[in-house]
């Protein structure tokens, strides 16, 4: 990192003594000076904040759908069997 940060070697001949691409190499870099508050973006940290945040978010939302579905399967159920006049054992 401190090498292609220094600008002392070519960020291709870094990047390919690490086996990686030039792309992966340059975000790298990106990514730590965010990290280091040099430049604006979100740091590593609030990156996984925020995906996990997303990941619960999603649990949340199937959660609330598959609630919201039992209910109103519930509601159809007493609905038809007001419909029919009797009811099912429970």
């Amino acid at each position: 990192m401190r090498l292609a940060r220094s600008g002392a070697v070519s960020a291709a001949r870094v990047a390919g003594d690490l086996g990686v691409s030039p792309d992966t190499l340059r975000a790298w870099v990106r990514q730590t000076r965010i990290d280091a508050g040099e430049q604006e973006g979100l740091t590593t940290e609030e990156r996984a904040e925020l995906s996990q945040l997303r990941r619960e978010v999603r649990v949340l939302k199937m959660e609330r759908e598959i609630l919201k579905n039992g209910r109103a399967r519930r509601h159809l159920l007493l609905k038809r069997e007001t419909l029919l006049g009797y009811r099912r054992a429970a």
